[in-house]
This record gives structure tokens, sequence and C-alpha cells, in this order.
């Protein structure tokens, strides 16, 4: 990522020793992967456009689009996108609609409509519901906001495809409920979101 900064998010051993503790299975993938690194984008709007870029396509093409803006905005910030048009956004590689809800919410922002700023200090359920209140943002684009760049410390998306999958993989599952995954999220808490970070990697494997 050429223009945004990144960080590596931060855990270390009180989060690593008690998931292991209150999940055997888990633990075991813990000791065989050793230390997983996940990238984190410190910048609130950044974190929320790369999610929303994210929404219902493959890593490895929201990562294109995601250089491509860079690229063509030079820096992502509210300002450098409503500057432009949604079709800017939407020759990165974009659909059209999504192009638009991106460039809205850079207007809408950059206009003091909404600001990201008070999100800081509010709950996580409350930001989800902030967040979700922006046309093209839902459950999933907000908690990844909440993971991506707030780090948040109890993290676990029943949205998240390959948070799924790594679970059913994790747990030797041909099909997983809601009522399971809240029973796994419950065993996790309060450190999910590292429990996140070992299931992605259990689901790319």
């Amino acid at each position: 990522m050429q223009h945004v900064k990144t960080k590596i998010f931060e855990y270390g051993i009180p989060e690593i020793s008690y998931l292991k503790q209150v999940d055997r299975i888990l633990g075991e993938a813990i000791n065989r992967l050793g230390k997983v690194e996940r990238c984190v984008i410190p910048d609130l709007f950044q974190a929320l456009i790369y999610a929303m870029i994210g929404q219902q396509i493959s890593v490895k093409a929201a990562h294109t689009i995601w250089i491509r803006m860079q690229d063509r905005f030079n820096e992502i910030t509210p300002q450098s996108i409503s500057k432009g048009s949604a079709q800017a956004v939407q020759q990165c590689g974009t659909t059209t609609r999504k192009a638009e809800y991106i460039y809205n919410i850079a207007n809408k922002i950059s206009q003091k409509d909404f600001d990201m700023s008070v999100l800081y200090h509010l709950p996580d359920d409350e930001i989800i519901r902030r967040l979700s209140s922006l046309e093209g943002v839902g459950v999933w684009t907000a908690e990844m906001v909440l993971f991506n760049s707030m780090e948040r410390p109890d993290i676990v998306s029943w949205k998240d495809i390959a948070i799924r999958r790594g679970m059913m993989k994790l747990y030797n599952l041909s099909e997983l409920t809601q009522e399971q995954f809240a029973e796994y999220k419950n065993t996790y808490s309060p450190y999910g979101s590292v429990a996140s970070i070992y299931l992605w990697q259990i689901s790319s494997e």
C-alpha cells in the first residue's frame, strides 16, 4: 500500500495465553502457526474506504483497486476524493454504485456532516450503528473498521465468510449455525479479535 500508513495489529502473551486456556483446539492451531501478523490501517477514513472496496470481492481484487485508488488520488482523504468524482473512483475498478457510495461519504465527511473522530469514544455497537447509517456501509464493513483501524479487542464477524470458513476448518464442521458461531465467539471474548486473526489464517491455508 503506497501512500497509506499501516501497522501490525498489537497483541501478545495475555491474549494468546487466554485463548489457549479457553479453547484447546484453537490453542493447538496457535502453537502450530506461531505469531500471526495482521496489517491494519490506523486512519479511520482510509480503513472505511478499504473495507468498502473489499465488500463481496476477493482480497486480491480489493488490493488491486486500492493501489489504483492511491495512484489516482495520491492521498486517500475525504478532501481528495470529494474533489474528484464518482466516475474517477469507478475507473479504479469498483462498481458504479460502490463508487457513488464512496464519493458521497467522502463529501459528507469533508463537509463535516459526519464526524469520524467521535467514533473513538464510543462502544463497538454504537460505532456499528453510526457507520451503518452511511449509505453503502453495512455491519461487516463497520466491523472491519473496528478491527482494521481501531484495533478493538473483541471483533469476530459472523458476516465474514473467511472467518466462518476458518471456524469450520478448525473445528472440522460441515456446517456452522449462527448459534454455534455465537458460542465460539463468547468463548474467545474478550480477545475475539486475536481469535479472528488465527481464523483468517486457517481459512487461507
